[in-house]
């Protein structure tokens, strides 16, 4: 059965970095351009590993990290910060949210598919 990977970025050009990182891999992809669809999308299709964005509309990154770690059926999805803030402390907030790991835009494909990889 093919893994999925739910990447959520606001930003369609930071969405097609993203998904081309990662494609040709065998991953089932799934998008959500703002928090609260990235919830329901989480919710909805269990993804194995979520690329989240941490600055997005309607809920930021933080939150919906927070929340799906928080919830029952959703605690154990692999979810991997990708954000411009590269400042230790915004790492480490990231992590502290429960975030599995942390990589900062401008990003190598390579370190992201690296990411994801470790993460599975």
């Amino acid at each position: 059965m093919a893994r999925t990977i739910l990447v959520v970025d606001d930003s369609p050009a930071h969405l097609k970095l993203m998904q081309s990182a990662i494609e040709g891999r065998g991953y089932e992809i799934l998008t959500a351009a703002d928090g609260e669809e990235a919830l329901h999308h989480a919710q909805a299709y269990h993804p194995d590993v979520i690329l989240l964005d941490v600055v997005l509309p309607k809920k930021n990154g933080y939150q919906v990290c927070r929340q799906l770690k928080a919830a029952g059926d959703t605690k154990a999805i692999k979810i991997i910060m990708v954000s411009s803030k590269s400042q230790d402390s915004d790492r480490y907030w990231g992590l502290k949210q429960g975030a599995d790991g942390y990589v900062t835009k401008p990003f190598e494909p390579a370190d992201l598919l690296a990411a994801v990889e470790s993460a599975l």
